[in-house]
């Protein structure tokens, strides 16, 4: 049923099962056994009536607290009327074992979820609900009206402060999320403050940097090999640096959603092939390795890094040539359209640079070679 929460099952159920012991007992009770009871002072009045008929209108008063959350005024008003009809046509049953809890429930729940004026109203139907209980209870007397009124008025009271703190509890929330949007507000405001002043020093870091180059570029002409070759290697290494100068301004730009380390290279494959966990990854490097251009040592990386999401079962050898670094993959075949992916990618990452990337797929089993040239770097 829609509205209905477990909590609201498991508190009509405890009524409704205590009613519904209470009313057998009435049906149950021997007469002579209870007038001994009433003897010793135990009991108020005879049992007038032992109909199995009290059974099912007893619950009619319990099982309403199912809709309490709809409206616990008339659901009040509905236990209310039951108990006067069952007065009216059982008289002196014992009915206080479960008609008080009824009446305690019910005036706790309408202090706690109802407006001031809806909550008295509440608290005055229990009240007569308390004495249409009570005025014919063979077991408790209307006597007892005594002792219930104030209890009932204590749990109107609990209820009503109860209702109060969660209010304040709401509030304080409520405050709380205005604070917190303030202060992402003005986190905000101060990153757009750093940015643009980021963007002012990466601006006057690029101009720089290209300056110094520009400079060194122009003076190479007319060196002899050996000046000029030492004075590229310097041009390359003022390039390395610019580059990560420039990478870790652009992370902080956007908000760090950029590796701030060094571009990986040839070096970092092995940490590649360890992280994806892929039984028999091994990595074989052979020919004379040395410290190649940042662009072929960023691209061999990414070839290698679109493979290994493709493959299975990773081979990977990496070959340094005078000329050219040689990369060869071999791997075992999923999917297809993964592999043919990996390998579009590759061979268009191949291609900035003026290699090639051929790739041969056979019996489940994927071979692709790499070639990247490095004519004139590195050589020696």
């Amino acid at each position: 049923m829609s509205g209905i929460r477990r909590i609201d099952w498991f508190v009509a159920g405890c009524l409704t099962a205590l009613g519904v012991v209470l009313m057998v007992f009435n049906v149950r009770t021997d007469d002579t056994e209870f007038a001994r009871e009433i003897a010793r002072g135990a009991a108020a009045h005879p049992i007038e009536s032992h109909s199995v008929w009290m059974v099912p209108l007893f619950a009619a008063a319990t099982v309403p607290v199912l809709w309490w959350r709809r409206n616990v005024l008339a659901v009040t008003g509905v236990a209310l009327g039951v108990m006067v009809l069952h007065d009216l046509i059982f008289g002196w049953v014992t009915r206080c074992g479960a008609g008080l809890p009824l009446a305690f429930v019910l005036t706790f729940l309408g202090a706690l979820m109802s407006s001031r004026t809806r909550a008295w109203s509440v608290l005055g139907l229990n009240l007569l609900l308390c004495w249409a209980v009570l005025v014919v209870d063979a077991s408790a007397g209307p006597g007892t009206m005594v002792l219930a009124a104030p209890v009932l008025v204590i749990v109107f009271g609990v209820g009503r402060a109860a209702r109060h703190r969660t209010a304040l509890n709401r509030q304080l929330r409520h405050r709380d999320e205005e604070l917190r949007q303030l202060r992402d507000e003005r986190a905000a405001l101060m990153v757009a403050d750093d940015r643009a002043r980021l963007s002012r020093q990466l601006d006057g870091l690029l101009q720089e940097r290209l300056d110094q180059l520009s400079r060194a570029a122009e003076s190479a002409g007319g060196l002899p090999p050996a000046q000029a070759r030492a004075l590229l290697e310097t041009i390359e290494t003022d390039s390395r640096r610019t580059m990560d100068d420039m990478r870790e301004i652009v992370g902080l730009l956007r908000g760090g959603e950029v590796d701030l380390a060094p571009a990986p290279t040839v070096a970092h494959l092995d940490a590649l092939l360890a992280r994806q966990h892929t039984p028999r990854a091994r990595l074989t490097v052979t020919g004379d390795p040395r410290s190649l251009p940042a662009t072929v040592e960023l691209s061999a990386y990414r070839i290698v890094e679109y493979l290994v999401g493709a493959l299975g079962g990773l081979e990977v050898a990496i070959r340094f040539e005078n000329d050219a670094l040689e990369i060869r993959v071999h791997g075992s075949v999923s999917r297809g359209g993964e592999v043919r992916a990996a390998v579009t990618r590759a061979r268009e990452r191949a291609r900035l640079l003026g290699g090639s990337v051929d790739a041969k797929v056979t019996r489940g089993r994927a071979r692709v070679v790499a070639q990247l040239p490095v004519a004139g770097l590195g050589l020696g």
